[in-house]
């Protein structure tokens, strides 16, 4: 009886491993005209993979919310995954993740072209700005649409694995081309969430007063900005490329004065973000802070 016992135990794995072994059923034949549908096992997984989504861009739409509505969503050739409303704060997916928007155009950042590819693109409901005898005005972005972007951001970067320094704007990917998000757009919020790398102060502090004794000539600033990511000329004079490039960045990291002028703040911002260990992501741990650079 002890046996026999045993032996009843021992049948369920018995039963399991005997179905393991065998073979998939071949599939029947296509009846006679008939396209063969394909015969498809999804037993295995590989681990060598991660998600499409590499990168999240940000945009500002220059328009209200029912023009921005209808120029994503119709015949107007651009398109992106989310917009994201005004009043009332409400994310709005247009296009599935898993296919492709098109929101990015012609792109590039830290070697990456085509990002509509690899990215997901979010638009943000915002007028943009006019241009009026006092200069260019950007329009301001309500708070509560602010943290609605942050959390959309967080949600899509935890699902999709992005990394911190590859959530950018739309600017960064077309500098010149494009503005928005815009230098209103906070950027240092999402810092303080913990989602994009942020220049450590103390660090820009003290290479401020080194800029201001020694200025770096153009073409070490093209080099530091091409590590950063940018598609910034290598001309080593002060071009209008360089300038572009200079401008948008100060719109994310230094907003109060974007003339693209390379000014010892914006040098020593420019060399702590390409500098490894000069841009920690905030709530990261040692092993995680990682420098904003074009090799990832």
């Amino acid at each position: 009886m002890k046996y026999f016992s045993r032996a009843l135990a021992a049948l369920p794995a018995l039963l399991l491993a005997a179905c393991a072994s065998v073979p998939t059923p071949a599939p029947a034949p296509a009846p006679a005209g008939a396209e063969r549908a394909p015969h498809i096992d999804r037993s295995y997984t590989s681990e060598n993979q991660d998600s499409r989504a590499l990168y999240i861009v940000l945009h500002y739409t220059v328009l209200d919310w029912e023009k921005s509505l209808k120029v994503l969503t119709t015949g107007g050739k651009v398109s992106s995954h989310y917009l994201v409303r005004d009043n009332p704060a409400i994310s709005y997916l247009l296009v599935d993740e898993n296919r492709r928007s098109w929101h990015a155009g012609a792109s590039f950042w830290g070697g990456a072209t085509n990002l509509n590819s690899s990215s997901i693109g979010i638009e943000i409901v915002n007028p943009g700005y006019v241009d009026g005898p006092a200069g260019r005005v950007y329009a301001p972005f309500p708070q509560a649409q602010i943290d609605e972007v942050i959390a959309l951001v967080r949600d899509i970067q935890k699902r999709h694995g992005v990394r911190p320094e590859r959530i950018i704007g739309h600017a960064d990917i077309a500098p010149g081309r494009k503005q928005d998000p815009g230098p209103n757009f906070p950027w240092k919020q999402l810092a303080d969430a913990g989602l994009i790398p942020w220049p450590d102060a103390a660090q820009v502090t003290l290479k401020t007063l080194e800029h201001e004794v020694a200025p770096r000539d153009v073409a070490w600033l093209q080099e530091r900005l091409a590590r950063i990511g940018y598609n910034v000329s290598r001309s080593g004079e002060m071009d209008t490329l360089t300038k572009e490039v200079i401008s948008t960045f100060q719109m994310k990291y230094r907003p109060r004065d974007i003339a693209g002028l390379p000014d010892a703040e914006t040098a020593a911002l420019i060399e702590v973000a390409s500098t490894p260990g000069g841009m920690p992501v905030r709530g990261a741990s040692e092993t995680e802070t990682r420098p904003y650079t074009s090799r990832w």
